[in-house]
């Protein structure tokens, strides 16, 4: 069992995932499944419960397949006060 985080230990473990994706170091599929297992210490189906999608589409989203809709994805987000933006890139391969 995930021992409860305090706020500013949760909310670190946010911005380093978030930092991870930004960086490229972490897909959305990793990330989703660190901040599920990490910060709400969920399983899989009471998470997506809470998130309000189907169990279907939170395995997908983990594994990396499928397709997730820009939905689903903020449905998963915004349970950790994130949102989705764009940002510009950094290099200028495109």
């Amino acid at each position: 069992m995930v021992m409860p985080l305090e706020v500013a230990e949760r909310d670190q473990l946010i911005t380093d995932i978030c930092q991870g994706v930004i960086d490229g170091e972490l897909d959305f599929a990793t990330a989703v499944r660190r901040l599920r297992v990490e910060v709400t210490g969920l399983n899989q189906a009471p998470f997506a419960r809470m998130c309000k999608i189907s169990l279907g589409a939170l395995l997908q989203l983990e594994h990396g397949t499928g397709n997730p809709t820009l939905k689903t994805l903020d449905s998963v987000f915004r349970v950790f006060g994130l949102r989705l933006s764009l940002a510009l890139r950094t290099d200028t391969r495109l």
